[in-house]
């Protein structure tokens, strides 16, 4: 418990202390909070970079150029020792994960993303891991599919859930700062196990009802997807909205190597840069089967009142995802862009 209290307190610190930073002062307050070999694995077209000064120089420092008012909301904040590990380092290892939003206005471009007067809310989500009292590496994820949308650059299709809805938890303070019950812990965590590992890998390839969802989710579910698939507000339209179409076209998808799965209190947090393989075998979203094995990342939070999950936060890379499908989205935002300045 103090691990995990001490852990979440460096996080909260070295957050606020990247935050206030002017885009000159990044390199040396992340070289303050993190080891030399830091590990950050980032969104697509991102990827893995190695150390805090390759970190600042290609990511934090271009993004706080870009939107020099940029503010981080924080609407779900935990921390807890993972019982999954892909790096045998990692066995056992602390994690501390928040997700919410960035806020601010564009001035400049990142990543060829264009300036607009709008204000923006990027979604955003981290998982950093600790060895000892350092942070060792980090899983993030970015929405930039959403954040297309918002600027009027669609690259997928219309989304059949609700765009931009990714609130607050429903009536719960999802900021886990004070500690929490460890039997609300260990409910949570037997309760995520089996969902992953029983119910959305039992999957006949047939019948959706194989899955059992229904145990683990409740009716009035509120699933949080990312842009290309939007919010589901209710089971019903997670199975209709979301879940259908996504194993129609990956039927064979199935969780494995996350680096991380760990609870705390009512919370559950799980991340994974490869954690769900899958073979591209129907449309989706508009693509065509590729016959692609896919190999998906994806960050999510869920919160569990009584026996069932009522709200689940989700991150998947899509742009990843359509990159192994053989589609590049930034490419499709760029030519939008291009003929959005031609007019």
């Amino acid at each position: 418990m103090h691990s995990n209290q001490a852990n979440k307190a460096r996080v909260r610190e070295y957050w606020a202390a990247m935050d206030s930073a002017t885009a000159e002062e990044l390199p040396a307050v992340a070289a303050a909070y993190l080891p030399e070999r830091f590990r950050w694995n980032g969104p697509a077209p991102l990827g893995e970079i190695i150390g805090p000064v390759a970190l600042t120089e290609q990511v934090l420092a271009p993004l706080k150029r870009a939107i020099p008012d940029l503010k981080r909301q924080t609407h779900l904040f935990m921390g807890g020792q993972s019982v999954e590990h892909v790096d045998s380092d990692a066995r056992d290892a602390f994690w501390v994960a928040g997700t919410g939003y960035l806020t601010g206005t564009a001035i400049d471009s990142f990543l060829g993303i264009p300036a607009t007067s709008q204000p923006l809310r990027i979604r955003w989500s981290e998982f950093i891991r600790f060895k000892g009292d350092v942070m060792v590496e980090s899983q993030v994820i970015l929405d930039f599919v959403d954040w297309f949308e918002q600027i009027d650059l669609p690259v997928l299709p219309r989304t059949r859930g609700a765009s931009h809805v990714f609130p607050v938890a429903t009536g719960f303070d999802g900021e886990l700062d004070a500690p929490q019950s460890a039997e609300q812990t260990a409910q949570t965590l037997r309760l995520g196990h089996d969902l992953l590992y029983g119910g959305l890998n039992g999957f006949d390839q047939d019948n959706l009802a194989s899955m059992g969802m229904a145990d683990f989710f409740h009716p009035n579910l509120k699933w949080y997807g990312p842009g290309g698939i939007g919010a589901c507000l209710s089971f019903t339209e997670f199975e209709q909205f979301h879940q259908q179409p996504w194993l129609m076209a990956f039927p064979d998808r199935k969780v494995v190597g996350l680096e991380s799965l760990f609870a705390e209190g009512r919370l559950l947090a799980s991340s994974g840069v490869a954690g769900v393989t899958a073979t591209h075998t129907g449309t989706y979203l508009g693509q065509p089967a590729s016959g692609a094995s896919l190999k998906i990342s994806g960050i999510d939070f869920w919160l569990r009142s009584g026996g069932q999950f009522t709200e689940n936060w989700v991150f998947v890379d899509m742009i990843d995802l359509f990159a192994q499908m053989g589609v590049d989205l930034f490419e499709r935002m760029a030519v939008l862009r291009d003929k959005k300045v031609a007019g």
